[in-house]
């Protein structure tokens, strides 16, 4: 069975994203590191991870990662906003690995100015440098697939192979999908054949050896629209369907599939709490489901 999380908050402390997560019935978890729309972080201290772990073993919650923050652009064709995000991605690594979480989920970036030729020669030279400074470092960096929006790069899995290949160590690289974003860069994953042809083609594009995890969205918008807006399960143009296909897809067993949904209560539940509901629902008993083909 995947490991269902959330994106949850780090207010008040770290763990108390943890705790929430064990409380919501989770099996894993997602975080920011620091104020995602901030450059500077206040220093993380032994007591922070500390809790955070603490609260980590109590729950029994598995590979746990961050989100890294939305100014960083590795992509930028502007040196000094891309030195700046390649010191910020560097900290946000460095502070990952220190609370024992798997990955860290990056977009890869807008080139804005440049071509995505520019871009990806740019993600590639920051991605090195990176990993240059955090040599020895677990923690991987997680590239999510966009949606496409602007001249934002990662809507297609050949622009995730191109930076995965150019790279000097592709080891430590992982990709995240994001089911809204695929629909909207226009994969399509409704019907049966339609979802076997867009894994196929992340199979054969990227290699299913690199995907370390989910972020499980519903769309606002139809497919192809290249606009990344987040629905409850079941509530969007994706409908329940994807999901069905996701969460009983054998090669996704054990892969942590994060909730990124808005938060809050509906009728006195928890939306995490809903959705989540949602998603078991549509596991099918283990004698009965259909396996699916393996690549």
């Amino acid at each position: 069975m995947p490991l269902f999380g959330s994106h949850l908050s780090i207010a008040g402390g770290y763990y108390k994203a943890a705790d929430a997560a064990t409380t919501l019935g989770m099996e894993t978890v997602q975080i920011f590191t620091k104020n995602n729309n901030q450059w500077k972080a206040k220093p993380l201290t032994d007591e922070d991870v500390r809790l955070f772990q603490e609260a980590l073993q109590r729950g029994g919650l598995q590979k746990p990662c961050a989100h890294d923050s939305y100014l960083i652009n590795l992509a930028s064709t502007n040196e000094e906003l891309w030195q700046k995000s390649v010191d910020a991605l560097i900290v946000e690594i460095e502070r990952a690995e220190a609370l024992g979480l798997a990955g860290v989920v990056m977009h890869p970036g807008s080139p804005v100015d440049g071509t995505p030729e520019d871009g990806i020669a740019n993600i590639i030279r920051g991605i090195d440098s990176v990993h240059h400074v955090t040599s020895g470092v677990q923690t991987e960096l997680w590239l999510e697939v966009t949606a496409g929006q602007g001249k934002h790069l990662g809507h297609r899995f050949e622009h995730l192979a191109d930076i995965i290949a150019g790279v000097k160590a592709p080891e430590r690289l992982g990709v995240c999908v994001d089911t809204c974003h695929i629909f909207a860069a226009g994969y399509p994953l409704i019907t049966d054949d339609e979802y076997q042809s867009t894994m196929d083609n992340f199979g054969d594009v990227i290699g299913f050896d690199k995907l370390r995890a989910f972020h499980l969205n519903d769309s606002k918008k139809p497919l192809g629209s290249r606009v990344d807006r987040h629905e409850h399960i079941g509530e969007g143009c994706l409908g329940l369907e994807p999901f069905r296909h996701i969460v009983n897809d054998p090669r996704f067993a054990d892969l942590p599939m994060y909730l990124e949904t808005e938060k809050g209560e509906r009728d006195g539940e928890n939306l995490d709490a809903m959705n989540l509901r949602t998603l078991r629902g549509l596991i099918a008993p283990s004698e009965t489901a259909t396996p699916r083909r393996r690549r």
